[in-house]
């Protein structure tokens, strides 16, 4: 079979537009999500540019991507409306891929160009951060916002003082535009650059917030023959995800004339505040998740697939949602239950094979983070204890309880079956010298006030460690069952 290019594409040729987006990341997340975005978008007629991909790392699919002229197939797989959804789409907004490490100059002539106005990246969690340690001269920086400094720094030698340019950051944490905007200025002034150009990076550039949200299951490995057998093609980028997306973008009124990625059916939201689209993903789908996981994975689950196909999980999941999270949120009901609808169909989604026990990993922190807000926020407003949040607590407790150290980490079991534990070392630690017994409110009062595990004494919150005990003691006693049962009666 012929590699899929543009010299042998499956679909008639859209005309290429100009390189407008430069794009840090040549992963499958970005190519599922944005890059499809933007092929939307060319489609309908709204946004006539293509995206030159960067490779962040020393490492990539650079290679790759040019020998398929930036063209692959794109499969969309799971439930949407109530109904099973298969859509494939073989994206043509991908003009080439760059490789700052073996063609520093092609990546400072993306930079320059003056058709150049977007710029989007996925360095993950940890990619925008300062690191003290690039320097202008290196070819390239090693971090994220090293690069970024470097290329903003030379398009404005090349172009002036205008020509700014609007960042688009994806990365998965808080204010992830202000914090590369923050990044660019402490190397700016490392480097010791002129006054003119850190006028130019705050007042000639936007740093937009941003918000993403779409599961993206990559390269499918294990049938990715049988698919090109079926398509009639080579397609070495094959890329699958979800039907659902969501992009936030926190950005004025101009960003939105320009990018008007939603007046073509793209699921982009531009608003002048993230933060509530923020709250409810962490809330209702990473609080549903977390408040769920030890709990289900004690009760006999593997998967998100098997928790939905149990009515005596679902029945939990629903009452957590729709009981004791979406009350406490200050959004409109409707905009929440139109969420949580959503939320269903991702969690009955097949292609997502969605294992608990990586769900599980650092529990703690996440338990903190996502649902810990809704319990406090139930107790405040005079609703007493929110009994399924509640037993999620408790369910960690039983799920961490006695975990052996092992040369393969901590272990714990089920059913005599063993299982692997994983957290912080401090956490690990502490739950293995401690076990579970037929009275556990010495282990729950040692928990709940572990201030560096939560932020706070929980032991101080109004009935709640109370409640967590009864909920071990029961789970002790008569199994994780009992006491799944016994919440959502």
């Amino acid at each position: 079979m012929d590699l899929i290019s543009r010299k042998n594409s499956p679909v008639a040729l859209r005309k290429r537009g100009k390189e407008m987006v430069m794009q840090f990341g040549e992963g499958n997340f970005l190519r599922a999500f944005v890059d499809c975005f933007i092929d939307m978008a060319n489609e309908k007629g709204v946004f006539e540019g293509s995206a030159a991909l960067v490779q962040p790392i020393d490492k990539g699919l650079t290679d790759m991507i040019n020998a398929q002229d930036g063209m692959y197939t794109l499969l969309l797989r799971g439930r949407q409306g109530g109904e099973e959804h298969m859509e494939k789409r073989v994206i043509q907004s991908v003009s080439r891929c760059i490789d700052p490490y073996r063609d520093f100059g092609d990546f400072l002539a993306l930079a320059a160009s003056p058709d150049l106005r977007f710029v989007v990246s996925n360095t993950t969690e940890a990619g925008i951060v300062f690191t003290g340690a690039d320097k202008l001269s290196d070819a390239p920086q090693a971090s994220f916002p090293g690069k970024v400094t470097a290329m903003l720094y030379h398009r404005y030698k090349t172009l002036g003082d205008k020509n700014g340019l609007i960042f688009l950051c994806c990365e998965l944490i808080d204010a992830n535009g202000d914090k590369l905007r923050e990044c660019v200025l402490k190397n700016a002034e490392l480097w010791g650059l002129e006054s003119g150009f850190i006028d130019y990076v705050k007042n000639e550039n936007i740093f937009c917030n941003t918000l993403v949200d779409r599961i993206v299951t990559g390269y499918p490995r294990a049938e990715a023959q049988a698919l090109c057998e079926k398509f009639g093609y080579q397609d070495n980028l094959i890329d699958t995800a979800e039907p659902f997306g969501l992009w936030v973008i926190e950005a004025p009124e101009y960003v939105r004339k320009e990018f008007p990625l939603d007046k073509a059916g793209c699921p982009v939201v531009f608003t002048d505040d993230v933060k509530p689209y923020k709250l409810r993903k962490v809330r209702m789908l990473n609080g549903a998740h977390t408040s769920m996981v030890a709990m289900a994975y004690l009760a006999g689950a593997d998967t998100v697939g098997e928790c939905m196909a149990d009515k005596e999980i679902r029945a939990f999941m629903t009452k957590a949602l729709f009981d004791e999270i979406m009350p406490l949120l200050p959004l409109e009901r409707s905009d929440l239950e139109a969420f949580a609808s959503a939320l269903y169909e991702r969690f009955e989604n097949p292609y997502n094979r969605h294992l608990l026990l990586s769900i599980s990993l650092n529990t703690v922190s996440k338990y903190t983070a996502r649902v810990l807000p809704s319990v406090k926020a139930y107790i405040a407003d005079g609703r007493g204890i929110p009994k399924c949040l509640t037993l999620g607590m408790a369910a960690l407790i039983a799920f961490y309880a006695g975990a052996k150290k092992t040369d393969d980490g901590y272990v714990n079991l089920r059913n005599g079956q063993s299982y692997k534990v994983s957290d912080d070392g401090f956490v690990l630690d502490f739950f293995a010298a401690r076990s579970l017994s037929a009275d556990n409110s010495a282990l729950c009062a040692e928990t709940l006030s572990r201030k560096d595990f939560w932020g706070e004494d929980l032991t101080l919150l109004d009935g709640f460690a109370a409640a967590v005990t009864d909920d071990l003691n029961l789970i002790c006693k008569n199994g994780m069952r009992a006491a799944l049962e016994s919440v959502i009666a």
